[in-house]
């Protein structure tokens, strides 16, 4: 099987991976959940992460073609609109990202500029779509449960499933999030599990099992099959079901998901600035208990 060129790059404060996906005969390329540096205490954004992204793409001589998302982060900041003014570009995401911006529309009270139908985005994929990366074609598979718009990009054998699934000796995505669902997750996985059982899986974050001192990012069905902790080796929908409620219930709310939704449901947009030409992320008081 003809396979992608991929790269991936490590942003270690948010634990999380970002790919570049390319076709050595075109030299088209995708990117696939970028990385805009923030620090929550000063405010300030940088570029370091997606500049070492556009080193790669410049130094090889690829053409970007894609912008992709898995999903709404809730735990980095997305450099999508950085990169599309750098390299060009469409930014694509999951069609229910509305049922995700309707959600958080009321939670920081947006108001009526905030349009809530994805027009934020260039390109909203439904479950089945497909589109060209240079001689590859990308298939769209819808796979929520962690959010409803996640979705999983799989190009030739190699599938990018976002959140959903962890490495196999940490497991799986929480489920408790506004519109996440640990039984819609199981399904989902199912989904990915009926893939051949050697397509990599890369994941989009590593958070280092106990016992083990290494970053990891790719596996396959096979393995996550076999030897994934939550929802490996046959364990049934129901008891995946309270293993998930269980733990979710013991997890604290991530350290930067009230900063990113509110840019990451914009396409990576910041809100727009107030009068004074400056934008401000809100902080609600006392509304997650």
């Amino acid at each position: 099987m003809l396979k992608p060129q991929i790269q991936a790059f490590f942003e270690a404060e948010t634990f999380t991976y970002s790919y570049l996906v390319s076709d050595p005969q075109s030299k088209s390329c995708a990117i696939i959940d970028s990385v805009l540096d923030f620090d929550p205490a000063s405010g300030n954004t940088a570029t370091k992460s997606a500049d070492l992204i556009i080193a790669a793409i410049k130094e090889q001589n690829l053409q970007l073609e894609w912008i992709l998302e898995t999903h709404v982060h809730a735990d980095h900041l997305s450099a999508a609109p950085y990169l599309k003014a750098q390299l060009g570009g469409k930014i694509g995401i999951g069609a229910k990202i509305t049922q995700v911006q309707e959600v958080f529309a009321e939670v920081f009270n947006t108001g009526s500029s905030f349009a809530k139908d994805g027009s934020q985005f260039d390109q909203l994929f439904n479950d089945g779509d497909r589109f060209q990366l240079g001689q590859f074609q990308i298939q769209v598979m819808h796979t929520p449960g962690h959010t409803p718009a996640c979705i999983t990009y799989l190009i030739a054998d190699a599938a990018f499933v976002g959140d959903t699934l962890f490495m196999p000796d940490y497991g799986t995505a929480r489920c408790d999030f506004p519109g996440g669902d640990a039984a819609t997750l199981y399904q989902s996985i199912q989904k990915i599990f009926s893939l051949p059982a050697e397509t990599r899986l890369f994941m989009c974050h590593d958070y280092l099992a106990p016992g083990r001192d290494n970053y990891l990012n790719e596996t396959t069905v096979a393995e996550q099959q076999q030897e994934n902790v939550h929802v490996g080796a046959g364990r049934s929908e129901a008891d995946f079901v309270a293993l998930r409620t269980k733990r979710d219930a013991s997890l604290e709310m991530p350290r930067l998901i009230l900063p990113s939704v509110q840019v990451n449901m914009r396409a990576g947009q910041f809100p727009p600035a107030d009068d004074n030409g400056v934008s401000y992320l809100k902080l609600p008081l006392n509304l997650f208990k």
